[in-house]
């Protein structure tokens, strides 16, 4: 086993595959159907890899080499305690977005309000946010609002494999960015928005192929500076949410003062803060719903 994972990773990194020996390993585990803790017994006494197990490895192996994402392979992505399905069509969740649930969970757990807590997950997508806060917060009734068929066909097949105990989950086909209008049954209703919508500048492709060619554009791309899309759904959270509520929104470490600058200029929204990802750099704002624009 040793011998052929060295193998893996040595093409791996010829293909410059950012992370080539969590991959190898990750891809060996799919193709033997087995987790990475009984991976990583057999690695230790160096176990013989079964040859229709090598020939599966090295098809993944192959495929990873041309740049199609980890996720899409093993058909999963984990995040904080979920194992989503995933592939083409949907956006491949993040690390750094499991922050923005933390701050979201930690609004729910501080909230005074008697009644069951409505929150509302502005684009999506695979349903990790939403589904994230159904599960980890006991009798919270969470709504995924996605425009794009092949997300939300995602997040339905994931809704149908976590356990939601007492919280309740709806995924919506909408678009996230004038939900009030074609919902107005929604204005003012939620305790908390929050979002990780595209924004990446229009012209600003990403570097890796996994993201460029794989990840839709329509979860990526923002406008000209990014930003549009975010203020478009700005502007909505302030309508969604009802006074005192909170809006966490995720973007680049680089938007940060934008994103504050928008959500100041809002009708509603006020004291935005900006907080990092775990390397230190700006990754999401959030903002407090006040009653100025009169409800």
């Amino acid at each position: 086993m040793s011998d052929l994972l060295r193998g893996a990773v040595t093409l791996l990194r010829e293909a410059e595959v950012p992370a080539p020996e969590v991959d190898a390993s990750a891809l060996l585990a799919h193709a033997w159907g087995i987790d990475s803790a009984t991976l990583g017994r057999r690695r230790l006494f160096d176990e013989s890899v079964p040859a229709e197990v090598t020939t599966a490895f090295a098809e993944l192996c192959a495929a990873r080499r041309q740049r199609i994402p980890l996720q899409h392979l093993t058909g999963v992505a984990h995040f904080r305690h979920l194992e989503l399905q995933v592939g083409p069509g949907v956006f491949v969740p993040r690390p750094e977005t499991e922050l923005l649930v933390g701050a979201a969970l930690a609004e729910l757990s501080d909230r005074q309000r008697s009644e069951r807590p409505f929150v509302i997950d502005l684009c999506s997508g695979s349903g990790a946010i939403t589904l994230a806060l159904a599960s980890e917060h006991e009798g919270v009734d969470v709504l995924g609002i996605e425009r794009e068929p092949a997300a939300l066909e995602w997040s339905q097949t994931n809704l149908e494999r976590v356990s939601l105990g007492d919280s309740t989950v709806e995924f919506l086909a909408a678009d996230a960015t004038s939900i009030t209008q074609s919902h107005p049954e929604l204005i003012g209703r939620a305790d908390v928005v929050v979002t990780n919508p595209p924004y990446v500048p229009d012209a600003a492709i990403p570097k890796d192929p996994e993201v460029a060619e794989h990840d839709p554009a329509a979860a990526l791309y923002g406008g000209t500076t990014g930003l549009e899309i975010p203020a478009l759904i700005i502007a909505e959270a302030a309508a969604l949410l009802r006074t005192g509520g909170l809006f966490l929104m995720e973007h680049s470490e680089e938007q940060g003062p934008g994103a504050r600058e928008l959500l100041d200029a809002s009708a509603s929204l006020r004291q935005p803060a900006t907080y990092p990802d775990y390397t230190g750099r700006d990754r999401y704002t959030v903002a407090r719903r006040t009653a100025s624009d009169g409800r």
